[in-house]
């Protein structure tokens, strides 16, 4: 357990997790295309290193995913830069996020939009994040273990609905739960099995596909593991 102090040194961060190196990190975002300054300054603030395991805090702001256990990653800066603003591009109220993960991509949200829900089908993982979104406060979130192919039902209508894993087709228990006009980002792989980060307008009961850059994501599971 760590001590008040130690803890809010493992918030501020030292050497390889200091505040100067999450500012290169914003740099070279910004230099690699990312231009909404809300997601650049709040990358730059937000402690990306207490989202892995101490043994590889160190690189948290190295433009590399990362493994977080279970098979699973946490994307690289720029997919996280990326995917917040193309949401942030919708002025949504209310967003539901499909894998939780470590929890960073949650907190991004979290600092830019009134309303969030995510959805994590690993035990574990779903804890833990819990924990450290407890730990920075973060009080606008709505956590739940479950399937994330099923969403958030009870929830619905969404403005925006943001996969983290890559599905692949179209998941319509999903695209049922968007607002009119809502949109859906994920990575989506095509027949040939390549990723494609993209973006689903939900136009009446029509959806408008729209496919951006390749990407590389885990892929979308079923099921709970407990």
């Amino acid at each position: 357990m760590h001590s008040p102090e130690g803890l809010a040194e493992r918030l501020r961060g030292v050497g390889m997790t200091s505040q100067r190196t999450r500012n290169r990190m914003a740099e070279r975002l910004a230099k690699q295309g990312i231009a909404d300054p809300r997601v650049l300054e709040t990358l730059a603030r937000e402690p990306r290193h207490l989202f892995l395991d101490e043994a590889l805090a160190h690189r948290a702001y190295e433009d590399t995913s990362l493994p977080i256990g279970h098979g699973q990653t946490l994307s690289q800066p720029w997919i996280v830069a990326r995917m917040t603003e193309l949401v942030l591009r919708e002025t949504p109220r209310r967003v539901l996020e499909i894998g939780t993960g470590s929890g960073y991509q949650t907190l991004i949200l979290a600092r830019l939009i009134p309303e969030l829900w995510s959805v994590e089908r690993i035990n574990a993982l779903h804890h833990r994040a819990a924990a450290r979104l407890r730990l920075l406060e973060v009080r606008n979130v709505h956590l739940r273990l479950s399937d994330g192919g099923h969403g958030w039902q009870d929830a619905a209508p969404f403005d925006v609905i943001l996969l983290t894993a890559c599905a692949g087709e179209l998941p319509e228990p999903l695209l049922a739960q968007l607002d009119e006009e809502g949109v859906m980002i994920l990575p989506l792989a095509d027949a040939k099995g390549a990723q494609w980060l993209t973006r689903v307008r939900r136009r009446g009961e029509a959806f408008e596909v729209q496919r951006l850059e390749k990407v590389r994501f885990v892929p979308l599971l079923q099921g709970v593991i407990r």
